[in-house]
């Protein structure tokens, strides 16, 4: 079971007072207990500038989420998926790493956000599924797990459709009995994103969406 922190210092604004745009916060820092206090009530973190810079907390207009029952696997995916191994947990520094390669466009995790979120993961909260073939990480995918919502952080690959296969058997973990209330969060659709399921709604919906999906048992556990 995960492990509780400390409640954190800091304070967000209700979901009432949320600005109009996605940013709806500045600052505040990445303990334990201010993330998950952010991703209790629906928001995300990202960093504002270089390293050590406040973050920024985002809550997007326009929420990206997979339906569980909407992910889309054509033939050639599902020819993937039997071609690699699937762990859970075994790597979760290896996934970050995988994802936050410089080479990477619009990269976004430096040294403390990959901190930050290997500690949630030893407190139990932060999960990673991993694509292994031959003994090597070749993909993954890493995020949040509190009760019934997952929300993805960033997911690789190194060998063709290894990204796509960890959110293939994520989803395959996510879709128990509760799978009509779970939530999985993707922050934003992107067109390649929407070609596997994603689809946007409004932020009022995520949130609400949200609060009956909290209470749930997570698969984790």
């Amino acid at each position: 079971m995960p492990v509780e922190p400390p409640p954190s210092r800091w304070a967000f604004p209700p979901p009432a007072a949320f600005p109009d745009g996605d940013v709806v916060a500045l600052g505040a820092d990445l303990a334990p207990g201010t993330l998950l206090a952010a991703y209790r009530r629906g928001l995300f973190p990202m960093p504002s500038d270089g390293p050590g810079s406040p973050p920024l907390w985002f809550s997007p207009v326009r929420r990206g989420v997979l339906p569980l029952t909407g992910l889309v696997v054509s033939r050639s995916l599902r020819r993937s998926c039997r071609r690699f191994e699937i762990r859970v947990d075994t790597a979760p520094a290896g996934v970050i790493d995988g994802c936050a390669d410089p080479a990477r466009p619009s990269g976004w995790i430096d040294d403390d956000v990959r901190a930050a979120y290997l500690r949630l993961h030893e407190l139990g909260w932060v999960h990673s599924v991993e694509v292994w073939r031959q003994g090597r990480l070749v993909g993954g995918l890493y995020g949040v797990a509190i009760g019934g919502l997952f929300a993805g952080e960033s997911m690789f690959h190194r060998e063709t459709d290894a990204s796509k296969v960890a959110l293939v058997a994520l989803v395959e973990l996510l879709r128990d009995q509760h799978a009509d209330t779970r939530l999985l969060d993707v922050q934003w659709s992107t067109p390649h994103l929407a070609s596997l399921g994603v689809v946007e709604v409004p932020r009022p919906v995520f949130l609400r969406r949200l609060a009956a999906a909290l209470p749930l048992p997570s698969p984790f556990d």
